[in-house]
């Protein structure tokens, strides 16, 4: 079976888009899915997302790990879903959709030929665990540890983010492992996922998670600006910029496209 796919991403974090409208047979097994987002043998990706179609909403998201496994909620993945609807004719400018962790929306702001800032709605456990004055830990969709570092540059984001994903507290159910540097006027952010096993260039649940630490503990307020590897997203509040739903905002953008014979 040939199926049409798309490349898309969100500040850097990059994904492979399936239209399961238009191939509902579509199933991949992990070695496949794998496969495909290996970035020497592969498309290359740190994930792959298959739009189906679900009652009550405008799509549901189906996404996979760049190790082929079923992943959580994924932030850039969801407004990349969001502009593939729209490319798509799935949607206009509004998308209701399903994820793993519930509903969500996303809009169209305002497209640049391949490239538009979307804004999604994001789930947050406002229950923060605080291990100490430095370290965090919450679910923003997907299960997050924040530590508070002087710079970036001090720090092997690979080497440490692994150690502390591997650790015994979270090896079993996996962690994604932020590293939040404090300036001025914004944060600046490096994530080590679960599922990649590597670092990225950006993360949409860390970035959520990073700014709403940013504001619980470290005297931000909303919106936080939050630099990333792959660019700059904005974390703000829907109704007042106090309260509400936290809504994550950024570019995303289409790559390239091709086939694939499965």
């Amino acid at each position: 079976m040939t199926i049409h796919f798309e490349k898309y991403q969100g500040t850097g974090n990059d994904f492979i888009l399936i239209n399961g409208f238009k191939y509902p047979d579509t199933d991949l097994s992990t070695d496949q899915i794998a496969a495909l987002c290996h970035r020497r043998f592969g498309i290359g990706a740190d994930g792959l997302i298959i739009l189906r179609p679900v009652e009550g909403y405008d799509f549901e998201m189906n996404y996979f790990n760049a190790d082929g496994r079923p992943g959580t909620m994924c932030g850039n993945g969801g407004r990349c879903s969001v502009l593939y609807a729209v490319n798509q004719a799935l949607v206009t400018q509004e998308a209701h959709f399903l994820a793993s962790d519930g509903p969500h929306r996303g809009s169209l702001i305002n497209k640049n030929k391949d490239t538009a800032l979307i804004s999604l709605s994001m789930h947050a456990d406002e229950d923060i665990k605080k291990i100490n004055e430095f370290e965090f830990e919450l679910n923003t969709g997907s299960p997050h540890f924040v530590r508070v570092v002087s710079s970036l540059e001090s720090v092997d984001v690979f080497l440490t983010g692994r150690q502390i994903r591997t650790s015994p507290v979270y090896k079993e159910q996996g962690i994604n492992v932020n590293f939040l540097e404090t300036c001025s006027d914004h944060i600046k952010l490096a994530t080590y996922e679960r599922g990649v096993e590597d670092v990225t260039f950006s993360c949409g649940t860390g970035v959520t998670a990073a700014a709403i630490v940013a504001v619980s503990f470290l005297d931000y307020t909303y919106p936080v600006r939050v630099m990333t590897q792959g660019g700059i997203l904005e974390v703000s509040r829907a109704e007042d910029r106090t309260t509400g739903p936290v809504v994550l905002t950024g570019e995303a953008g289409f790559v390239f496209s091709g086939t694939l014979e499965i």
